[in-house]
């Protein structure tokens, strides 16, 4: 597909089609593209009705429900989504962490009723997030994050997979965790029924074959999965394997999701906010990381905060017609980018072909294998982690391969929701201290009258110290800040007379960093050295006069010069005023000669 790029300005369009960006995208729409999104749409689709069935079953509730998402909110994602690209729906990922909020619900339709309100608090959460407009915060939460968690959402998966693959029964009670339950039905469970786990090989094996016969047939978009189910539930019907044993996914009923109002328990929200707070997030990313990667490769400016609103509009128009959450797809939207899609047309387009090959083709649901999802679901899993970005970020620093291994560990030990809520704890955690890092640096003048860094070799002049400040000037930085006023400290004599304090790398100034600032420059009031400070921006001199230090400090402020002239030299001009005399360290020996501002910058 050619990059196109999205030059054509939203200010001026009407509040539908900003709010609506697959109106907006309808202007200048040709024939072509209408093809191209048609192409990628029935792709898409084809590709969505065996993953949405799986992914259901991840979660514990009947198919049907995987592919009435896999309608209604990719349709509804497709119209607000500022992505062109982006296919929203069923995931894996939001699945596996449905999965860990609801475990311990046993009854069937206790679960569906608790997820499909789940739907709806995920979609209320997102939409306060909107609101406030953060999602341009999500830029500060580490993909580590996302690699670690996809780690370990596929290695869950695999773990939860196994008994369906071999058809042995599940153990345990719904109130242990993951871990145990395996452990349980692995030694507990009536050990592998030979047929099921024949299908569940077969199917891999199917859909390995398949996909190096794309490969090497150069046929991008070939339905492998779809396919492979259409096979192997042939062969199920046709063997008659169902009466050996084999158990299938059971009859879906060829209609349409109808509008249910989702069930409102406050109770149910209190106990589970935490879980659906850790899904809303991680769905955020999820799709936000996704647009983001496509942008990249169709040069589309997106709009994150837009972005946000899909998936909160699509989760809770979702919960209104029994869906389980969803997100931003990693694989259906890739397979919609490379299929050619120009347009959000091509997710309506795609939520239409699942709804048309569910009404034609549910009643052979019957002859599905679990077997066979679950070997769907193992292939998946594994092609959910992106193992090139995992050894990248693992050899990249500590500060990546410590988000990745808790994020995975804590998704395999405690659980799904609670490892995103730490990688994005541990995100922020890591970054603060970074955000508030302080540098500062000493200058001299040389003999040749031109200011730089000092070096080891340099000796200062002993009546004129020169130190430059750089950073975020804000709360996070108040230790650093404090620590260098001291070395600054600690550097003045007896002799010091005149400090020069450069601040024009220092930005965001804040009340606990100004707070800093006047108690070093009384410090040195006290002691008799006069401060100048150079650089000095124009809404830094506004907070200054704000806060009354502006009146104290009179004619000691130079502020940042867009001339020639800077203010370092301007302030470095004045100090040698001030100390009224020469000596040793001075580079300027005759009398009334002073540093030139096209020398000292």
């Amino acid at each position: 597909m050619t990059k196109r790029s999205d030059t054509r300005h939203r200010g001026g369009a009407p509040a539908i089609l900003r709010w609506i960006p697959a109106l907006g995208s309808l202007r200048g729409y040709r024939a072509a593209d209408a093809r191209a999104d048609l192409l990628a749409g029935l792709t898409v689709a084809a590709i969505a009705v065996p993953q949405a069935m799986a992914y259901a079953m991840v979660a514990g509730i009947p198919a049907q429900y995987g592919l009435y998402t896999a309608i209604v909110m990719t349709a509804i994602g497709a119209l607000f989504d500022s992505s062109r690209q982006l296919i929203n729906g069923p995931t894996n990922a939001i699945s596996i962490a449905v999965l860990s909020v609801v475990a311990m619900i046993d009854a069937p339709d206790a679960r569906l009723a608790a997820i499909i309100s789940l739907t709806l608090m995920i979609g209320l959460i997102q939409l306060g997030i909107t609101l406030l407009r953060l999602g341009d915060l999500t830029r500060f939460v580490s993909h580590s994050v996302i690699v670690g968690f996809t780690l370990g959402a596929g290695s869950l998966l695999v773990i939860d997979q196994m008994k369906n693959l071999f058809g042995m029964k599940a153990m345990g009670d719904a109130h242990d965790h993951l871990l145990l339950r395996f452990w349980l039905s692995m030694t507990e469970g009536g050990g592998p029924h030979l047929a099921t786990t024949a299908i569940g090989v077969a199917t891999i094996a199917l859909v390995l074959a398949l996909r190096w016969l794309k490969r090497r047939l150069a046929i991008p978009m070939l339905p492998d999965l779809l396919i492979t189910i259409c096979v192997i539930s042939a062969l199920v019907a046709w063997l008659e394997l169902g009466n050996m044993g084999v158990r299938v996914v059971g009859a879906i009923p060829a209609a349409l999701p109808r509008p249910t109002l989702p069930n409102v328990d406050l109770g149910f929200f209190r106990e589970h906010a935490s879980g659906a707070f850790a899904i809303a997030l991680l769905g955020l990313l999820e799709a936000i990381a996704m647009a983001k990667a496509i942008a990249a490769k169709t040069g589309q400016r997106l709009d994150l905060n837009q972005q946000c609103l899909s998936e909160s509009v699509a989760n809770l128009g979702g919960s209104f017609f029994q869906c389980m959450p969803g997100s931003g797809s990693l694989t259906r939207s890739a397979i919609n980018q490379q299929a050619g899609a120009v347009s959000q047309w091509s997710g309506v387009i795609s939520a239409a072909g699942v709804a048309a090959i569910m009404l034609v083709f549910a009643p052979y649901a019957q002859y599905l294998p679990r077997a066979a999802l679950a070997g769907i679901l193992l292939v998946v899993s594994y092609g959910m982690v992106d193992w090139k970005a995992l050894a990248y970020h693992w050899r990249a620093t500590q500060f990546d391969a410590a988000i990745v291994a808790t994020t995975a560990l804590c998704a395999v030990a405690i659980s799904v929701e609670f490892c995103v809520i730490v990688g994005v704890f541990m995100s922020f955690v890591l970054t603060v201290p970074r955000a508030g890092r302080m540098l500062l640096s000493e200058f001299v003048i040389s003999p040749q009258g031109r200011l730089h860094e000092r070096l080891r070799e340099d000796e200062p002049c002993p009546r004129l110290l020169i130190f430059g400040l750089e950073g975020e000037f804000f709360f996070g930085a108040a230790s650093a800040l404090e620590q260098h006023f001291d070395v600054i400290e600690g550097r003045v004599t007896p002799e010091t007379e005149v400090l020069v304090l450069r601040l024009k790398r220092v930005r965001n100034p804040d009340a606990v960093a100004l707070a800093e600032l006047e108690r070093f420059l009384e410090n040195m009031h006290e002691r008799g050295v006069q401060v100048l400070l150079c650089g000095v921006s124009r809404s830094f001199k506004g907070i200054l006069e704000r806060t009354g230090a502006m009146a104290r400090l009179r004619d000691q402020v130079f502020l940042e010069q867009a001339v020639r002239e800077t203010s370092t030299a301007k302030a470095v001009q004045h100090a040698y005023t001030l100390l009224k005399g020469r000596c040793d360290h001075c580079p300027w020996k005759s009398p009334g000669s002073s540093p030139g501002a096209e020398r000292v910058a």
